[in-house]
């Protein structure tokens, strides 16, 4: 018997909230330095780069009212699913004008879908939430955030790869126990498979810690700016398969209708996100 009761979690649609932040300078700054990249352009009134927007509208919770697995408890805001797994599944960002670092700016965010499907382990909820980043009022970065739920356990029977075409552009990067810590900081990510490996193996089924879905996204929207030479106007991700400490990363970009297709790649080929970008 089911244990997820989706007329009920469906009562979530619609729910609305708004939250005021200023993209801080310092912030950015901190990013840069975990990221190793140079922080001396990020100064106020300057372009905050793609998906840099998760530092910020960090909602900071008690400790009575976290889950067991560091993420604040069911029930608020988001539905409150049953199933024990939360992953960040992917998204689509559409961006309409710059974000100036020590601008004011606002989210106002929407539950638009909860839906409830069987996938090859198990049952899965899909929670879709629509952000929107206002600058003076108006809209200047829109984005769909996919959210999935399942409970841990053996992964159902393997499905084929996605077929990628060879890469015009790579790099390589290497994730560790540090920047999975400091990132997590950074966007006041509590979920403990990110730095907790006792509790990523033994609770929730991964081998080693796992490198954050967002993190991934930002690196491959980087990625895809710097292979284009110009900023993004769309970018579309998916998660596919999780990426954990001790295996390095390869970033890969190919041209596409659209503009670019980027994606990582596990050390054995596997994609573990893939992206398709526009400018």
């Amino acid at each position: 018997m089911s244990q997820v009761d989706i007329v009920r979690l469906r009562q979530w649609v619609g729910r609305e909230s708004l939250v005021d932040d200023t993209l801080s300078v310092r912030q950015a700054q901190l990013m840069a330095a975990t990221l190793g990249l140079p922080r001396e352009a990020l100064v106020a009134g300057q372009p905050l780069p793609p998906l840099w927007h998760w530092l910020y509208f960090l909602e900071g919770l008690p400790p009575a009212e976290l889950g067991r697995d560091g993420h604040p408890a069911r029930g608020g805001f988001l539905p409150p699913v049953p199933l024990a797994n939360r992953m960040w599944a992917g998204g689509h960002l559409r961006f309409e004008a710059d974000l100036p670092l020590g601008a004011t700016v606002q989210k106002r965010s929407r539950i638009e879908a909860v839906e409830h499907k069987q996938g090859r382990s198990g049952e899965l909820v899909f929670v879709t939430v629509r952000h929107d980043v206002l600058l003076d009022g108006c809209v200047a970065l829109s984005e769909t955030h996919d959210i999935v739920y399942k409970d841990p356990g053996p992964r159902g029977p393997a499905v084929l790869p996605p077929v990628m075409p060879v890469p015009t552009h790579s790099e390589r990067f290497a994730p560790n126990s540090t920047l999975l810590f400091r990132y997590s900081a950074l966007t006041f990510n509590g979920h403990r498979i990110h730095y907790d490996v006792d509790y990523c193996r033994d609770v929730e089924g991964y081998a080693n810690l796992v490198v954050h879905g967002p993190l991934n996204a930002t690196l491959l929207a980087a990625h895809a700016q710097r292979v284009a030479g110009q900023p993004l106007k769309d970018f579309r991700y998916r998660g596919l398969e999780p990426s954990v400490v001790g295996q390095e990363l390869i970033l890969h970009a190919a041209d596409s209708e659209s503009g670019l297709l980027v994606w990582v790649a596990r050390p054995d080929g596997t994609v573990s996100m893939r992206a398709d970008a526009s400018f």
